[in-house]
């Protein structure tokens, strides 16, 4: 009788690390994007196989749960029914840790693309194409923080514009990793 029971007690279980994934009904890209429909889905592919592996490799701890609803927020508004971004993220949400799968791209060469496709979309101009640039111009500077160059377009991006508002992508507001809870006001304050 217990047996049966077993089951269905961890089924009700929280995982310490499940995440509530972002939701996109509808991307905040449109046509308009300086982007073709099949390089959307590669770079989709690629940002939701990164979010999987640096999960994967930390299992959840060092704020992965936050880098991957930013990676996984990024490829589903580029391709909102990315295969891969929809799997990770119905994983994550029921707790259970994606394998890790060979990425197209070592850290080192995906923030080298990034970089060199935001800057390509900062030139075509317009506000979709600056936006994603600058999403994928931190995102450069964070994967690989040795590459100099993806750093300082960044931190001139930060300088000029202040800091990159993921909550449009991600569908939750932003915390900073530096900022400090505010303790409860007591009785008689």
């Amino acid at each position: 009788m217990i047996a049966l029971l077993l089951p269905a007690l961890r089924a009700e279980e929280k995982s310490p690390f499940a995440i509530d994934p972002p939701k996109v009904a509808k991307s905040m890209f449109t046509p308009d994007l300086g982007m073709l429909d099949s390089e959307r889905e590669e770079y989709s592919t690629n940002l939701a196989t990164y979010a999987a592996n640096q999960f994967a490799a930390s299992k959840g701890g060092g704020g992965s749960a936050d880098n991957a609803r930013r990676f996984l927020g990024l490829a589903l508004h580029l391709s909102p029914r990315n295969k891969k971004a929809l799997v990770v993220g119905f994983q994550l949400s029921k707790g259970i840790v994606p394998a890790a799968t060979d990425g197209n791209y070592t850290p080192q060469a995906f923030s080298r693309l990034l970089l060199t496709r935001g800057q390509l979309l900062e030139k075509q101009g317009g506000e979709e194409n600056k936006k994603l640039a600058r999403y994928f111009i931190q995102l450069a500077a964070e994967l690989d923080p040795r590459n100099e160059d993806a750093v300082y377009a960044s931190e001139v991006h930060r300088l000029d514009q202040g800091d990159v508002d993921w909550s449009a992508v991600t569908g939750t507001a932003e915390t900073k990793p530096d900022a400090k809870p505010q303790p409860a006001p007591t009785r008689g304050d």
